[in-house]
């Protein structure tokens, strides 16, 4: 069965292959285009170099006039993300738009590991870090780097 929102992350996901932005990956998982296994390559010069950290996204018939859960399956220690690994960013609540894809979701959360936003904090022990002891934070951070690194995409 062929609805618009499967039609749409088909599309997602030929843009994505033929078109990868820097640093991410992504794919359905198999026999299910509704739920995809992402990774993002930690940008170089962050604490997060080196790291490559998996996410899920779970989409749902409403895609894309609403956005996807989308969570970190690594532990992250960020400002905007929670213990359970899904991501306060405005794109994923109240600033969505039907015009992001697949490949604007992961970008956007790839640049919110090295541009927090400590004003709308999910950890409020990583954004206090991140505003009053930048270097501490960054080991923090980093130290999420060293979890092995699995592919699955």
């Amino acid at each position: 069965m062929s609805t618009p929102s499967r039609k749409r992350l088909m599309r997602d996901f030929k843009r994505l292959q033929q078109d990868p932005p820097a640093g991410i990956s992504g794919a359905p998982q198999d026999n299910n285009i509704m739920l995809w296994n992402a990774v993002i390559f930690g940008p170089d010069d962050t604490p997060w170099d080196g790291g490559t950290f998996k996410l899920t996204l779970q989409f749902t018939e409403d895609y894309p006039n609403k956005p996807p859960t989308v969570r970190f399956v690594s532990r992250m220690f960020h400002p905007n993300i929670y213990a359970d690994g899904s991501i306060c960013l405005d794109i994923l609540q109240n600033q969505w738009s039907p015009i992001y894809d697949v490949a604007a979701i992961l970008t956007s959360i790839q640049s919110l590991l090295c541009d927090p936003n400590p004003n709308s904090p999910a950890n409020s022990e990583a954004a206090r870090m991140f505003s009053e002891n930048k270097r501490e934070y960054n080991r923090r951070s980093s130290s999420s780097v060293t979890q092995p690194a699995h592919e699955f995409c």
